[in-house]
């Protein structure tokens, strides 16, 4: 997968994407505004957000699979604007809903993407791919009888077997079991490290902290990117972890004051945190001394920043 096209840009042999200024629009609402951004070859970059938000749509742009209104930038070494052809035939893209023929086989899928993409050899290429994604053995089993794990490899070997250089995955695990996911992640690092470079969208934090870089994007605006503990760090967040009884009753009275910016239940403990620490420490001073709480002073993870970026992030798609 190593092996991409030639570029005179300096920066081509390690910078997959590179764009600046984005925008585009849908009947007058902005789905992506001034978006600026580089993914670095190899690497795994995901895109979390609210549903809706633009993640997708953002995508496509940096692919060259849909024209921007305004900006520019290189995917690949090539022109998002002039070489959009050249970009889609070096890129695998893989969306949620199974898109594979569901009365075919798992050979044929594969036997059939092998030929529409023109390989010499078909079978080879299938017979190698089932073996790399684990589905020896049920090579004549239809599609449409796997499991959602199952077809996930099914689909992630088909839109890999072309050799792409750029694989696109839109929330690929979406109802999956926890193994499944697993499986599909320690493949998907493989296939970085061989040199494939991968845009994912997920909502799931876990799969977020398996990525090397992350976005978040919320209504068309990047409101944060780089690596998971940069991402945690730029939010400034304090956070406490309160364990205890009636958390209800706690997070109703803290909700809303100042200097308190997310309250939200983790499994048996509350995390309350705010970006302005001496208001926080004040907003929750009365409460430190009840008995029937503990508060341990915390670091905030991924998944505070979320849900704080979410309540801050203002949907213009609404009204």
């Amino acid at each position: 997968m190593n092996g991409g096209p030639t570029s005179t840009q300096p920066n081509a042999p390690s910078i997959a994407i590179d764009v600046k200024g984005l925008t585009k629009s849908f009947g007058g609402r902005e789905v992506v505004h001034d978006l600026s951004m580089q993914v670095k070859r190899g690497s795994i970059y995901g895109f979390l957000g609210p549903n809706g938000s633009g993640k997708t749509t953002t995508i496509r742009i940096l692919c060259g699979l849909l024209t921007p209104d305004s900006g520019e930038g290189t995917c690949l070494g090539y022109d998002i604007r002039r070489d959009a052809d050249k970009i889609k035939r070096r890129v695998g893209y893989m969306t949620q809903r199974f898109s594979l023929y569901q009365d075919l086989s798992v050979r044929e899928n594969l036997e059939f993407v092998a030929r529409l993409y023109g390989m010499p050899d078909a079978r080879g290429a299938a017979r190698d791919m089932i073996a790399r994604i684990g589905l020896k053995g049920r090579e004549e089993q239809l599609a449409a009888n796997l499991s959602g794990g199952w077809k996930q490899r099914l689909a992630l070997g088909a839109c890999t077997l072309p050799n792409p250089q750029l694989l696109l995955l839109d929330e690929p695990t979406a109802g999956v079991d926890p193994k499944a996911r697993r499986d599909f992640w320690n493949e998907i690092h493989a296939l970085a490290a061989e040199g494939l470079t991968v845009l994912v969208s997920t909502h799931y934090m876990d799969e977020a902290e398996r990525c090397h870089e992350i976005a978040y994007i919320a209504y068309g605006h990047l409101l944060a990117h780089g690596t998971v503990d940069e991402v945690i760090a730029a939010s400034a967040l304090s956070t406490w972890t309160v364990t205890g009884d009636d958390f209800n009753g706690l997070m109703a009275e803290l909700t809303g004051k100042p200097g308190v910016d997310m309250v939200a239940p983790f499994g048996t403990s509350l995390h309350v945190s705010g970006r302005d620490k001496a208001a926080l420490e004040a907003a929750i001073a009365p409460y430190r001394d009840n008995s029937k709480w503990h508060w341990q002073a915390s670091e905030p993870s991924l998944e505070d920043v979320f849900i704080d970026l979410m309540g801050r992030s203002t949907d213009n798609f609404q009204g």
